[in-house]
């Protein structure tokens, strides 16, 4: 059956790479009808392996446009006040937000001996604190129409270990474990909450080696594609 989210409206964060998660994630909503909102981060996109690019939000854009209706804006999750500001944007380019995708995340490696406060507080910031205000918001504008939907992205802390990335895992872990006490209270308005974990994907920050040994670990022997 295909998909038709015709006079859907859909927020999703973090599309600000071409060959990212949430670009796709965009691309299939808006080629299925739905008007996009999208945000990025570029200083966070400039401090990464990725970082030379930072006009490809502004093409994602562009492209998103061409399939459906699309507006977007620059938004630092780790700040208190951005998830309001947000949802209040899209609001005002769209009207109702029927979707929900919190898919902007924050990580940076560091392994128990590397880690400080500081580094927990901003991981927290950006990958708690930003998407449970955003599903506050969301949830409070929500008028009980049929297809409320928040879908938020996880990790693989689950299912492998992450020593490197303890701060990233941490934050992940939260959001899934939010989710079925948060569907609770979501369900009274219609809503649906869940958390997905893509797997491993190719988004560009694995070396050949990386991709070659987590190939190996899956039964289709080969890493995870944004389209998938």
């Amino acid at each position: 059956m295909k998909l038709n989210l015709e006079n859907k409206v859909a927020l999703v964060t973090g599309v600000s790479r071409e060959i990212g998660i949430g670009a796709a994630i965009a691309r299939r909503l808006a080629a299925a009808g739905a008007r996009i909102f999208a945000t990025y981060y570029r200083p966070y996109d400039a401090a990464m392996p990725w970082g030379d690019r930072p006009d490809e939000a502004g093409i994602i854009l562009v492209e998103l446009d061409q399939l459906s209706a699309a507006a977007g804006l620059e938004a630092d999750l780790g700040q208190p006040e951005t998830p309001a500001r947000i949802m209040a944007a899209a609001r005002d380019q769209f009207g109702h937000v029927d979707i929900l995708v919190n898919n902007a995340t924050r990580d940076f490696a560091a392994d128990l001996t590397q880690i400080d406060a500081a580094m927990l507080d901003a991981h927290y910031a950006v990958n708690v604190r930003g998407p449970l205000l955003l599903m506050q918001a969301f949830y409070e504008q929500h008028d009980s129409r049929p297809g409320g939907r928040i879908i938020n992205l996880t990790s693989g802390q689950n299912v492998s270990k992450m020593p490197d990335s303890i701060p990233y895992v941490t934050t992940k872990a939260a959001i899934e474990g939010l989710t079925l006490s948060l569907s609770a209270t979501a369900a009274q308005k219609g809503i649906t909450v869940n958390t997905i974990d893509p797997g491993a994907t190719d988004t560009g920050w694995m070396s050949p080696e990386l991709k070659a040994e987590l190939a190996r670990l899956t039964d289709l022997g080969r890493v995870g594609e944004p389209d998938d």
